[in-house]
């Protein structure tokens, strides 16, 4: 089973650092969990470290080393197309978003990146921004433009599989707040545009029919389901897999992280202003007593207009390493990792599967009494440990 943590927890935007952090952290990383054994690898590259290592002499480099060390790559991250640590990121992590020509040309990069990494007959993904958020679509104008590009990194794709022999698969990334939200939204982005309008596109770009420039999206676009993301929606990670399938998209990547879960209480909304912090978009959803689900845009206004509401369950789009249970009032979501999802997920040995903590460098003090190192393998531990 194909599984990996996302470097996006370390900093470095330039390829230099990426290396760096190879040869480094991740190194200690994989003695901790897999100690002698081949070790898949989940990068993250920014814009500028993609263009960095787009280059004949760096790739036989990174090619020597994944070598030497039985490391190989097998997805990478690219929703983060600019600086992801060390400075206020927020909304800006989703621009450029999809609706423009730098989110295209930097998603098709990667492609070609990964397939100079990937072994003929291999497969290799990418998950990236889900269209956009949702707030920057003011018009349905906004979705051609959107489809057109994303069928032009489909058509990249193809033809690096014609040509190559190797499959490159591309995963929207549902999140709360942006285009792809929910579950529905999603399917219905799918059905409604990309199997309909967007196979047009595609079979314009590659002179092919229809029906078969369809079975190309389904080939090499999918979801990444991020199952922090799936849980802030009050969904379940299991149903919402199978939501998929049944409308037949694929699921090439899995990101397994928790968010944080507490109640509405005053103890419980004191405890979370630790978690307020300056980096990074916290997106609150809460369930009523009613059975409503209201939501906020970021922690900060949360805090201030939750007292005001009868919420049964906060949710905070914080992610929290797997091994966490609680702290007082807080928990985790990670009760929806159930034996029964991990199962279903390994199914398919070519599925992709992520630990995705990013949130290392702003999680309060307490939750970073080791090294980042051991905490990474702790997660390994904990999610081996309920396969």
């Amino acid at each position: 089973m194909p599984l990996t943590y996302c470097l996006n927890i370390h900093r470095g935007e330039t390829w230099s650092e990426n290396l760096a952090t190879l040869r480094g952290v991740a190194l200690a990383v994989r003695d901790l969990v897999s100690p002698g054994k081949i070790f898949p690898l989940g990068l993250r590259l920014s814009a500028a470290a993609a263009t960095e290592l787009d280059s004949p002499e760096r790739i036989a480099e990174l090619r020597q080393f994944l070598e030497a060390e039985k490391l190989y790559v097998l997805t990478v991250n690219a929703f983060p197309y600019g600086r992801f640590h060390g400075a206020r990121v927020k909304e800006k992590v989703y621009g450029p978003d999809w609706r423009t020509p730098e989110r295209r040309d930097y998603t098709n990069q990667i492609a070609t990146i990964l397939a100079a990494l990937t072994p003929e007959g291999g497969t290799a993904s990418i998950s990236t921004v889900p269209c956009s958020w949702k707030r920057w679509v003011r018009s349905w104008a906004d979705i051609p433009i959107i489809l057109d590009h994303l069928t032009s990194c489909v058509a990249h794709c193809a033809t690096i599989a014609d040509r190559q022999g190797r499959d490159i698969l591309l995963a929207l990334e549902p999140e709360p707040g942006c285009l792809l939200e929910t579950t529905d939204e999603t399917i219905r982005f799918f059905e409604e545009h990309l199997f309909e309008q967007g196979a047009v596109y595609l079979a314009a770009k590659l002179r092919i029919a229809t029906d078969d420039a369809r079975e190309l999206i389904r080939r090499h676009l999918g979801v990444c389901l991020d199952t922090c993301h799936v849980a802030m929606q009050f969904e379940e990670p299991l149903a919402s897999m199978r939501q998929y399938e049944a409308h037949g998209i694929a699921v090439p990547k899995i990101q397994v992280s928790s968010a944080l879960r507490t109640d509405g209480s005053a103890e419980a909304l004191a405890a979370l202003r630790s978690f307020d912090e300056a980096t990074y978009l916290h997106q609150v959803k809460a369930i009523t007593a009613g059975g409503d689900i209201v939501g906020w845009t970021d922690l900060p206004e949360a805090l201030e207009e939750l007292p005001a509401v009868s919420a049964q369950e906060v949710r905070v789009h914080f992610h929290v390493p797997l091994h966490f249970t609680n702290a007082g009032v807080l928990r985790s979501t990670g009760g929806l990792l159930t034996r029964e999802f991990l199962t279903y997920i390994t199914r398919d040995p070519g599925r992709h599967i992520e630990i995705e903590t990013y949130t290392w460098d702003v999680l309060p003090p307490e939750l970073r009494e080791s090294s980042i190192e051991r905490s990474i393998a702790a997660e390994f531990e904990w999610l081996t440990a309920n396969f």
